[in-house]
């Protein structure tokens, strides 16, 4: 059985702990052992909750671990490579209640929030972590290291690129693209393709000046 680390013990840590429990494979593939955060008091006032294990910077991956991480924004990924340098594996996490559709693909350490849904034929790249309610349709491709938050719908044949943020009841529209480092701000509606490195808002949505 693999021992789940958590990197991060904040509100989303403390969130994932409560999501591991309720994911295809708990208490079959894997067990949770703690939490990893460079503020080692993050736990203190907070009951029922698995233990702090240690630093980001200072731990050493065991083989039977396994992680996910709950640190979001620019440190997030440099948060994974800290441990992925260390030969840290991550787990896919899907929550029980996320309906997935026909030969979907969900890539190596992405976690897929309760009651989404991923339409047939869609295909998610590594590294991501897709939230609550959000629902991707058929045919739609995601790269990878993206956020997409809760209530997002990306419409058939969306394509996401990489390390994009797609803020939450934003809906990108059918055959849109979302190309990399991009973001796109919170109820915004996505008619046109989204160039790398801006950040759009609106209904329609328009580049941020």
């Amino acid at each position: 059985m693999k021992q789940l680390i958590i990197i991060g013990a904040g509100g989303m840590g403390r969130t994932l702990n409560d999501m591991a429990r309720e994911s295809t494979g708990y208490g079959t593939e894997y067990e949770i052992k703690g939490f990893i955060d460079d503020n080692l008091s993050a736990l203190d006032g907070y009951k029922n909750y698995p233990p702090m294990l240690g630093t980001i910077q200072d731990y050493v991956p065991a083989p039977d671990e396994v992680f996910v991480c709950s640190i979001g924004g620019v440190a997030r990924k440099k948060c994974m490579e800290q441990i992925m340098g260390k030969g840290g594996k991550f787990l896919t996490m899907i929550h029980k209640t996320a309906r997935i559709g026909t030969n979907v693909q969900v890539g190596e350490g992405t976690i897929v929030g309760a009651f989404t849904t991923l339409g047939a034929d869609v295909k998610v790249g590594k590294y991501n972590l897709i939230q609550s309610y959000t629902v991707i349709g058929h045919d739609s491709r995601i790269g990878d290291w993206n956020r997409i938050d809760t209530h997002v719908t990306l419409v058939g044949g969306t394509i996401v690129e990489n390390e994009t943020v797609i803020y939450s009841s934003a809906m990108i529209n059918h055959n849109v693209t979302i190309e990399n480092n991009a973001r796109v701000a919170a109820c915004s509606f996505v008619i046109r393709k989204v160039k790398s490195g801006t950040t759009v808002v609106g209904n329609p949505a328009k580049v941020l000046m």
